[in-house]
């Protein structure tokens, strides 16, 4: 039966595998009556849309919507795209009574992702709108299946560090126990590679980029990887491990 109000559903699609991806997303996506999937041109196949086309059928309705993602100087063209945006999905979520609009995102949708920005927008523009979201699996997870790294046991702490927040805060997490993960840094890895010398933690460092696409690369602890390496690249710095199995029980 269908819901009396307008819902949009934020979508975790993993990292870009198509088998990393729930039952429950597929099912909600299949169910949706639209699928909405971020890009930043109306001509590109994104990482999101490319993983949903998966899953669905060919006649799924797919919409694009733009998104100033690489947008962080000109704050005005950012707000701009992200009006334009909020507005586009709204008329998609009121062209039904009870509309559910599906909004597909890589990785999860409560971290660091699109979908929330979005849905704070909507709620100011579709009255009574359901937001609700399914949890998709991380690049950090991914990233540690690959190699096998532990990404915590026992009391250890799990620090995630966006690099837009800058090396000075990397080198800090770092400075501390447990794990520390590090995502977005292709552009300034180097920044990076100088955070884990300075720390004493390169040695077992675990550098991934394209996770879960056909041109992934992940490297062998303690060696970044060469060449240019793309926006959404991965760090995992394990944390120092002694007193045996199950030794911080």
């Amino acid at each position: 039966m269908r819901a009396s109000a307008p819902r949009i559903v934020g979508v975790g699609m993993g990292p870009g595998d198509p088998e990393l991806v729930t039952v429950k997303a597929v099912r909600v996506l299949r169910e949706a009556d639209v699928i909405v999937v971020p890009v930043m041109d109306t001509g590109e196949l994104g990482r999101a849309e490319a993983t949903v086309r998966q899953h669905v059928a060919g006649d799924a309705e797919i919409v694009r919507v733009v998104f100033a993602l690489n947008e962080r100087e000109d704050r005005g063209r950012r707000e701009a795209a992200w009006d334009a945006a909020g507005t586009r999905v709204a008329e998609l979520l009121r062209g039904g009574g009870g509309r559910t609009v599906a909004f597909a995102t890589i990785g999860d949708p409560n971290v660091y992702s699109t979908f929330t920005y979005l849905a704070e927008t909507l709620r100011g523009l579709v009255p009574g709108l359901v937001v609700e979201t399914v949890p998709g699996i991380t690049a950090m997870q991914a990233l540690a299946a690959a190699s096998g790294t532990v990404l915590a046991e026992g009391t250890e702490p799990l620090t995630l560090v966006p690099m837009t927040a800058g090396q000075d805060v990397l080198r800090g997490a770092l400075e501390g126990p447990g794990t520390v993960v590090a995502y977005k840094f292709g552009r300034v890895a180097g920044q990076v590679a100088a955070a884990l010398a300075e720390t004493g933690r390169a040695g077992d460092a675990v550098w991934g980029a394209a996770l879960g696409l056909p041109d992934e690369r992940i490297a062998e602890p303690g060696t970044p990887i060469e060449g240019a390496l793309p926006y959404l690249s991965t760090l995992i710095a394990p944390a120092a491990r002694t007193g045996g199995r199950g030794g911080k029980l």
